[in-house]
């Protein structure tokens, strides 16, 4: 059957894809809609599949914060040209926005939530990796809930940060710190946070490197323990040199801010 231009059109604005593919999705769906759009999910399932040893490396971080919620969420893609192009970051926007309304647990329980009337958010992503033909995928997504929430997205939009306190504080001071967590990456708030295995494997690191440097066998232990020290310093947040004051550290500086505020949780995302 005869495909318009106007049918055509009509199922681009709907799905986003080019207007080759919608005339190929309409003429072999012969002119059903519904069956338009399968056939370019399916579409992007299969350039999917294609594309599973392909790294999606680029993207786009996003953060939303609402009341005491906050989400941050990374769509990922294979290229910068895809990353910088305002279709791409405006999808992400949108399921950010998503996110934030519905607050799901994990990124499987956000690609189920509907993205419209129509679809859900997995199977827009398949319209979209139909659409560009590039891998397109939620790169990371966590969610962070506290009596005060701030946010910082660093500028081009490749490495965010969401943050919770214990109460409302500056916003100044706050976001200074969801800075501090951004440049410096750390791996907790303090020394009784940090996971047993990365402990473990930063002790060993030492113990080995203590080793190759021909220390005796009986202070090996101690000076790991140093080394260890070290590591505290420079990896966890309270324990770090403040950046904009490197004479006080994160806990001293949030203690000029509010002797009552503590940093209960913070989660922190870079595209590689």
């Amino acid at each position: 059957m005869a495909i318009t231009v106007a049918e055509i059109n009509k199922l681009r604005q709907q799905t986003g894809a080019g207007m080759m593919d919608c005339k190929k999705a309409l003429e072999e769906s012969n002119g059903d809609f519904e069956k338009a759009i399968d056939y370019l999910r399916k579409k992007g399932a299969k350039i999917a599949a294609n594309r599973q040893d392909r790294e999606a490396k680029e993207g786009y971080v996003i953060t939303k914060v609402k009341g005491n919620k906050a989400i941050l969420l990374s769509i990922n893609c294979e290229t910068d040209f895809v990353a910088k192009n305002q279709d791409f970051q405006s999808f992400a926007e949108e399921v950010a926005n998503i996110a934030i309304e519905k607050f799901p647990a994990d990124t499987e329980s956000l690609k189920k939530l509907p993205y419209n009337s129509d679809i859900n958010i997995s199977d827009k992503l398949m319209e979209q990796i139909a659409k560009i033909g590039e891998k397109i995928e939620i790169g990371y997504y966590a969610s962070l809930e506290g009596p005060f929430i701030t946010s910082y997205i660093h500028p081009g939009n490749r490495l965010a940060v969401i943050v919770a306190f214990s109460k409302p504080i500056n916003g100044e001071a706050a976001k200074n710190i969801a800075m501090q967590i951004a440049a410096m990456a750390p791996v907790s708030i303090d020394k009784s946070d940090v996971p047993a295995d990365v402990l473990e494997r930063e002790l060993e690191i030492a113990r080995e490197q203590v080793r190759q440097e021909g220390k005796p066998a009986d202070m090996i232990e101690k000076i790991a323990q140093g080394k260890l020290n070290k590591f505290f310093k420079e990896s966890t947040l309270l324990n770090q040199e403040y950046i904009k004051d490197n004479k006080i550290t994160v806990a001293q500086y949030l203690q000029s801010v509010d002797k009552e505020a503590q940093i209960i949780a913070f989660k922190r995302y870079s595209l590689s």
